[in-house]
């Protein structure tokens, strides 16, 4: 019995010093996912946009690399806005908008305009972003829109 204890219980402790070092590695690497993207990240995502803004403005032809390159950018961007939203991505959604516009994927392009209207409408961008939308048609709505009519059912 006592043999059986000297075995296990250095073997426990073994086992928990690496369950223990395992740990703080992984928080680790869960706060860096979460702290949003580098400069370098950002600067190469605003590159690539403005690349493909200049080819619409130019009426360059847009080649099948272009348009999956346009679709990944949108989707790279929209993932970081869900880990860290950051006033950096206001340009890049407006020109988003912008190319998907031109391009005549006026869904899309709302859908650009819209947040940066919710998420950005302090930036110089909010009040193109709301313009652009009105000259679409398209009624906006966000939502402290409908708590200060609720205040005002209220009174």
């Amino acid at each position: 019995m006592k043999q059986a204890l000297s075995v296990l219980i250095p073997l426990m402790l073994i086992i928990a010093l690496i369950v223990n070092q395992a740990l703080p590695a992984d928080a680790a690497k869960k706060a860096v996912k979460k702290k949003g993207m580098s400069q370098e990240a950002l600067t190469e995502l605003t590159e690539s946009v403005d690349y493909l803004t200049k080819k619409i403005y130019e009426r360059e032809f847009y080649s099948p690399e272009d348009s999956k390159n346009l679709i990944a950018l949108k989707l790279k961007l929209d993932e970081q806005m869900d880990v860290l939203p950051e006033a950096a991505f206001a340009p890049i959604y407006y020109k988003l908008g912008n190319i998907f516009k031109m391009r005549g994927n006026e869904k899309d392009a709302v859908v650009c305009y819209q947040t940066i209207l919710e998420n950005f409408a302090d930036t110089a961008y909010g009040p193109k972003s709301r313009d652009i939308l009105s000259e679409m048609g398209i009624e906006i709505k966000l939502p402290t829109d409908e708590t200060e009519e609720d205040l005002e059912e209220e009174i």
